[in-house]
């Protein structure tokens, strides 16, 4: 099926980004039946102003921008396209140059787009629910200033995982697998899995390693003791203060994200060139 409608999500503060979307808009709308273009300020937007009925957005940014867009429309069930405009470009992968190549073939339909696995947190301090998000990339529980190490409690379906002491918790998707979790030394993810990685941070224990357990389980974390600056952070951008007390959830989303892949890139090259994975050591 042809792709009509279209929605470019721009990050107005990346360079080139005007210039970016100018040639685009200019390029899709003799095209395709309709473009719409909005900018995401720092201080995120109203998403209920973005059209429902979108075939395809088109995400000029960076990694960042593209887990915004990825939490923000993952219940729209839109195919996302990223164009790195930032620094890395792990997730949104094309360039300016691959997107104008590879375009004709996504609004063709013949580029489909892949699921990836979404998680819902929500954090409940005396019976009162007060933080709730879709997560794309990870949960990240942090101990904060003053930077003591604090005590979590992890459970899975209601039955004892472990006892952590050290300086946060880190609960990622498949997606997030190769960001800070993979810098904790936790195990990198195909995307493509239905997996969750549970990796400690700086355990206080030689015996404490990461997990991998299947998504359809509810995985409870008590903040047994913290910090006053503790706090619960989705995908580095959405924030929460942590008490004592307090009980973090996270279960599965009802809705995947849909990310356009590169056609002339796996995953496993995209590792390599971007993050160096698996390179020999260098021969005079």
């Amino acid at each position: 099926m042809s792709v009509q409608r279209i929605l470019i999500l721009v990050n107005p503060a990346k360079a080139g980004a005007a210039a970016a979307v100018a040639e685009w808009s200019a390029w899709l709308r003799p095209r395709v039946e309709r473009v719409d273009v909005r900018h995401v300020s720092p201080d995120g937007m109203d998403v209920s102003d973005l059209p429902a009925d979108a075939d395809l957005c088109l995400v000029l940014g960076g990694d960042g921008t593209l887990l915004w867009a990825a939490r923000m429309l993952a219940a729209r069930s839109v195919p996302l396209l990223g164009v790195n405009m930032g620094k890395l470009g792990f997730l949104a992968e094309f360039s300016r140059d691959e997107l104008q190549r590879h375009l004709p073939a996504v609004l063709a339909g013949e580029v489909a787009p892949t699921r990836r696995l979404m998680l819902r947190v929500c954090v409940s301090g005396a019976d009162t629910q007060r933080f709730c998000s879709v997560v794309a990339n990870d949960v990240v529980i942090s101990a904060g200033p003053p930077f003591r190490m604090i005590e979590l409690c992890v459970q899975q379906d209601g039955r004892d995982v472990a006892h952590y002491r050290g300086d946060g918790l880190i609960i990622a998707t498949p997606s997030g697998s190769t960001g800070y979790n993979m810098s904790a030394g936790g195990p990198i993810l195909h995307p493509t899995m239905t997996a969750v990685a549970i990796t400690p941070i700086a355990p206080h224990s030689l015996s404490i390693r990461p997990i991998i357990t299947g998504p359809g389980h509810v995985i409870t974390v008590r903040a047994l003791r913290v910090n006053h600056g503790s706090a619960l952070m989705v995908d580095g951008q959405a924030t929460s203060t942590l008490c004592g007390g307090d009980t973090i959830e996270v279960t599965r989303a009802p809705h995947d994200a849909l990310i356009i892949p590169h056609p002339d890139r796996s995953f496993f090259q995209t590792l390599s060139e971007k993050l160096q994975w698996a390179k020999g050591p260098h021969y005079q």
